[in-house]
């Protein structure tokens, strides 16, 4: 089943950009690849929800709690719910996650400066932990959160958050300009543009993960809503500390394994992906060493 839904997941990946997002009925050969895909992903998976229900197992898992889910009123989660959801969990783990790890890596080998620093901290916490890195280990490695998080604060997996307004409220700016938003608008905010306002970041164009530090927090000192990489408010991105354990495990493992070297030019990016990610192949010269 694996390699038939890697498969299938994949073919639904060409078809979402920023085209088929404004245009998602649009008769092109990529969208068409798309909905014929996500037809039999769906069978797939409803087949697994189903057998699941009907065996009456129970087990400690993401499925199960997604099956077992109620909605206020009582009402249970229906198969066709469940596996839209399991979708999305799908697609919202995987583009972020590696997306940013590429984008990580990439502003890493071009900053030889924190790249150093990013290393002796490997040191620093593997001398620490000489039985094996464990969950507090990774907790310790403020310079790599750091690397990642200014990675992601110029390169952020989501452009742009989206929401419908539940209540009438207004928004006064820092000219002094007022909105009255009302209920049910639907408004976009650009994270994009929120991660690089100036009054906030200091030169916001520079990669700078100090930014970050005691000293700056910058995104702190900004306001709430500062930084949005991975939104915020009550539907801020559930899997932002686990996102973070991921990306510092496989950069952990890597600075303390391996030389790296960046062979080709820094990527652009491709803005024409709805989940914008770098352009083209991203070639690193490695080495074994080992910390």
């Amino acid at each position: 089943m694996f390699d038939e839904v890697y498969t299938l997941f994949r073919e639904i990946e060409k078809g979402v950009t920023l085209i088929s997002f404004l245009f998602p009925y649009l008769p092109t050969p990529a969208n068409w690849q798309r909905d014929r895909a996500r037809i039999r992903l769906t069978e797939i998976l409803s087949n697994v929800v189903e057998s699941r229900k009907s065996s009456g197992r129970v087990e400690e898992d993401t499925l199960q709690k997604l099956i077992d889910s109620k909605y206020k009123d009582g009402r249970p989660t229906t198969v066709e719910e469940v596996v839209g959801l399991i979708i999305g969990l799908l697609f919202a783990g995987k583009h972020t996650s590696s997306h940013t790890s590429t984008w990580t890596g990439a502003c890493l080998l071009s900053h030889p400066a924190f790249l150093r620093a990013a290393i002796e901290e490997q040191h620093q916490v593997a001398k620490k932990y000489k039985d094996g890195l464990e969950y507090n280990a990774f907790l310790e490695m403020d310079t790599l959160h750091n690397c990642i998080k200014e990675a992601l604060r110029k390169n952020p997996a989501t452009p742009l958050l989206v929401r419908r307004v539940h209540k009438r409220f207004t928004v006064q700016t820092k000219e002094g300009q007022q909105y009255d938003i009302q209920q049910d608008y639907i408004v976009a905010t650009p994270t994009i543009v929120n991660n690089n306002i100036p009054y906030i970041y200091t030169d916001p164009q520079v990669y700078d993960p100090n930014r970050f530090g005691p000293e700056r927090r910058e995104d702190k000192v900004g306001g709430k809503f500062s930084y949005t990489s991975f939104g915020g408010g009550r539907h801020v991105c559930t899997g932002e500390a686990y996102a973070y354990m991921q990306l510092k495990v496989i950069w952990s493992h890597l600075l303390r394994n391996f030389d790296l070297e960046l062979v080709s030019p820094f990527p652009n990016t491709d803005w024409s992906k709805f989940l914008p990610d770098p352009q083209g192949k991203l070639l690193v010269r490695y080495t074994r060493n080992g910390i």
